[in-house]
């Protein structure tokens, strides 16, 4: 879910930095030359980072993540050949790191998903764990139709929170405005995600 809408946010890349182009960094993976893990890091290093972070929050495990991000990619492509190395990275690192939520929860370690699976609770309640149910593919569709719908600035915001899991701090910086503000205008979208769920019978 919210793949699709990946390229819609900006890199935060350091001014005057040149980085290699997707296409050649995948043309490295395809020809096997361990640089295409280099010029992957050196471009979106930071990016997976502040994914993992924000599902974590803590730093030693963000690392052991990141690392088998490029484990990963390195045993993936190829075969795959991804269609946006941005987006199959970013899927990658948050998978690894919503698997290593998962293998802890129960202790309790992380704050950071515990607030973002509470908020998606509200609107799309469940008895089952909230990101298994949002890998359903009725829900998964049903809600990726929805963001569709909407203005792109509020479609970023919600991606930026409930993929990223960005805070609500970081999110009002970025749009210049209070905490109190921003957390004001995601509920308004989560009230709006879940009437469309409810009117689209897949919420009773």
């Amino acid at each position: 879910m919210f793949c699709g809408y990946i390229s819609e946010i900006p890199l935060n890349l350091a001014k005057g930095e040149k980085q290699m182009d997707d296409q050649s960094i995948v043309e490295l993976y395809l020809q096997r030359d361990e640089n295409a893990i280099k010029e992957s890091r050196n471009k979106y290093e930071a990016y997976c980072y502040r994914i993992a972070m924000n599902i974590l929050s803590v730093a030693e495990d963000v690392e052991e993540c990141i690392n088998d991000t490029w484990i990963s990619v390195w045993n993936r492509i190829p075969p795959v050949i991804p269609k946006s190395l941005k987006a199959f990275l970013g899927k990658l690192v948050r998978d690894i790191s919503l698997s290593r939520y998962r293998a802890v929860h129960a202790k309790k370690r992380y704050n950071g998903m515990e607030l973002i699976l509470d908020e998606l609770a509200e609107c799309i309640p469940s008895e089952q764990d909230i990101q298994e149910s949002l890998e359903q593919k009725e829900l998964s569709g049903t809600v990726n139709g929805w963001l569709d719908s909407l203005p792109q600035e509020d479609r970023v915001l919600f991606v930026k929170r409930y993929y990223y899991g960005e805070t609500v701090k970081q999110l009002s910086e970025m749009q210049s405005c209070t905490e109190n503000q921003m957390a004001q205008k995601m509920m308004k979208l989560r009230n709006k995600l879940k009437a469309h769920l409810l009117s689209g019978g897949v919420l009773e």
